[in-house]
């Protein structure tokens, strides 16, 4: 087993075009940020084949995971399932840190 540590800055990333910065990625597991998202914005509701973990930095948001809401604020965290149907709204600019594994190259 090889050993080395992979440094990824935040503004040297790439960004999606749904709006995250892809960061670090092993093999089973990666980490995204989402990085002041406008409030205002509904993200339509998906299905990933992903489980998803996030934590939230600032802002205030919503998630809807299979039809259960809760309100995300600073130093929430919350787990989407994989497969589970899920959508965000967003209502101050939203900074999140999230790992998914497997990991996505969305």
């Amino acid at each position: 087993m090889a050993s080395h540590i992979e440094l990824i800055d935040a503004e040297h990333t790439r960004k999606s075009k749904t709006g995250e910065r892809h960061l670090a990625k092993g093999q089973s597991l990666s980490m995204r940020m989402w990085d002041a998202e406008p409030a205002g914005v509904e993200k339509d509701p998906v299905r990933r084949d992903y489980e998803t973990v996030g934590y939230v930095i600032s802002g205030r948001a919503e998630v809807t995971v299979e039809g259960v809401s809760a309100m995300l604020t600073p130093g929430a965290s919350w787990v989407v399932p994989k497969g589970a149907e899920h959508s965000y709204e967003i209502f101050e600019p939203f900074t999140a840190i999230e790992a998914n594994s497997p990991p996505t190259n969305r």
